[in-house]
């Protein structure tokens, strides 16, 4: 807008320095924003890797933590074939199981071995309750053999073993 002493030309050339100065600082507001968001980018992605080193063990001496690991001692049961519980229906099922034990270490097998009629009992005992729906699904067999796992592990106290292990289940 022109004042009395200002001549058009001179209106019109500060109108337009001051729309010059109006958009240079949306620019360096956006340039600042972009700095700061590339920044963050940079050490989002430093502290992902990072923690990915960290969390895969790529710290410390891992020669000597894979050589101190030993290889699991596996130990066949017996065959365990058993009438399943009826609970009143007309036809009689059976189960028939091969087990293995997976054991820590040779010392816990040295204790399994002269007990390994109990163990037998105990799980022929365990298994005659069994309906045949106690066996449906991965969720059924999944609940046997931590069932199992237990009452070897209160057969063998203080010791325990890792888990029981099926080689095979058959139910007719």
């Amino acid at each position: 807008m022109a004042t009395k002493n200002e001549t058009p030309a001179e209106a019109d050339k500060e109108e337009a320095e001051g729309a010059e100065a109006k958009d240079a600082a949306p620019k360096r507001r956006f340039s600042l924003k972009l700095i700061i968001m590339v920044a963050g980018g940079v050490v989002g992605l430093g502290a992902l890797g990072g923690g990915g080193y960290f969390f895969f063990g790529h710290h410390g001496n891992t020669a000597a933590a894979a050589t101190t690991i030993k290889p699991p001692i596996f130990v066949d049961m017996p065959d365990v074939l058993v009438n399943l519980s009826s609970g009143g229906g007309d036809r009689t099922q059976y189960l028939k199981v091969k087990i293995a034990l997976e054991l820590p270490d040779e010392a816990v097998q040295a204790q399994i071995q002269p007990i390994m009629p109990r163990l037998l009992d105990t799980f022929q005992t365990y298994l005659r309750e069994l309906r045949p729906t106690d066996l449906d699904g991965s969720a059924g067999l999944y609940r046997l053999k931590e069932e199992l796992t237990r009452r070897v592990n209160a057969s063998i106290a203080p010791n325990r073993i890792n888990a029981v292990l099926f080689k095979e289940i058959v139910v007719q």
